[in-house]
């Protein structure tokens, strides 16, 4: 893959993702399913569990949603019309689940992401934008409208709470894995997140001495 500098809230962001995205569909043609990480993710189950909710599931998991304000529909330029209307415009999580169909409109865009590209700037965060908005225009029943990744917003500012090593504790991971209540294939369920993030670096050993008993990891 070429190296392609990535800035953070810019357009480069969608670009990259489009091109794992390309890359992962041409790689296997068996893959199923695609979700995008970070190296601050941190897996919630073994990794049965999470294929099998992945590659059962009628849904794909990813945020659109329509939010008033500033940080919602005020990041809308009107120049995107008529392409992307201000009533089409959607808001979400840039942490997706996709299956082959959704990946590969995503990849073949070449009708919404060229208008993204030129009007999404600044303070537009085309990353939180543009998948959103190219799902309700095109699979608008297709997903779940909601993120596999946790993250903690509760502490205000640009970015999520980030976790240290004595953090991470039996009770919190007990709690990112049945905390919550979701549903899957129309279903009420407790699982509801397959990830969490921010977790840092020096974590790694409070996971690695409580997987095998709380997570069942081998």
């Amino acid at each position: 893959m070429d190296d392609e500098e990535v800035k953070w809230g810019h357009v480069s962001m969608v670009e990259a993702e489009r091109r794992l995205l390309a890359h992962a569909l041409l790689d296997d043609p068996s893959n199923a399913r695609f979700v995008l990480l970070s190296e601050t993710h941190v897996p919630l189950f073994d990794f049965p569990t999470v294929h099998s909710y992945l590659v059962n599931s009628t849904e794909v998991f990813l945020e659109s949603y329509d939010q008033p304000g500033a940080t919602g529909r005020g990041r809308y330029n009107r120049r995107m019309s008529p392409v992307v209307t201000a009533a089409q415009w959607r808001k979400g999580s840039q942490w997706f689940d996709l299956d082959r169909g959704l990946a590969a409109d995503v990849v073949a865009d070449r009708v919404y992401f060229p208008v993204f590209r030129r009007f999404c700037r600044r303070s537009c965060y085309a990353d939180e934008h543009y998948l959103p908005t190219l799902l309700h225009i095109r699979r608008p029943t297709a997903a779940a409208n909601r993120s596999l990744t946790w993250v903690d917003w509760s502490r205000g500012g640009p970015h999520p709470a980030r976790f240290t090593r004595m953090e991470v504790t039996v009770d919190f991971l007990r709690w990112l894995r049945s905390g919550n209540t979701c549903t899957y294939n129309g279903r009420t369920t407790d699982v509801c997140f397959l990830f969490a993030r921010k977790f840092l670096p020096n974590s790694l050993t409070r996971f690695l001495r409580f997987a095998p008993k709380v997570m069942g990891f081998g």
